[in-house]
């Protein structure tokens, strides 16, 4: 269970893998909040619910990437840890719970801002595991 920074000149360019889909996305927020801030430093004082649909897996990864993004970014709350549970049913739903705080760019020593998840590039391979690589636009 782990990610990684891949070659891209301008952009972040992440690879997760994990032993499930779950997983995945849920290291898949940490790369989001690892780009921005250092999570070292983010303390679990608060939790957020969330659900976030997509019409098929590729939809939710970017609509997930999307709303981790809009936590931070926009609404100023970094999570430190997530659990949730991903649904099939016409679609897909994630239903989470975020542990975190409100963003303090002292504090969690700001980084870069990200402006948006791409599909460019995006793809999820599940064969025992799961890896899955995005490209998020700085």
């Amino acid at each position: 269970m782990s990610y990684r920074y891949l070659e891209h000149a301008t952009d972040a360019f992440i690879e997760v893998s994990a032993p499930s889909m779950e997983e995945a996305f849920a290291i898949a927020a940490k790369s989001v909040v690892e780009t921005i801030v250092d999570a070292d430093t983010i303390e679990e004082k608060k939790e957020k619910t969330i659900t976030v649909t997509g019409k098929d897996i590729d939809y939710l990864l970017y609509n997930w990437l999307e709303e981790m993004i809009i936590l931070a970014i926009t609404d100023g709350f970094v999570a430190r840890s997530v659990r949730l549970k991903i649904e099939k049913n016409s679609g897909y739903r994630v239903l989470a719970t975020l542990s975190g705080e409100d963003i303090d760019f002292k504090k969690h020593h700001f980084k870069v801002e990200i402006k948006s998840p791409t599909f460019h590039l995006m793809e999820i391979k599940q064969n025992g595991g799961v890896t899955m690589r995005y490209l998020l636009d700085l």
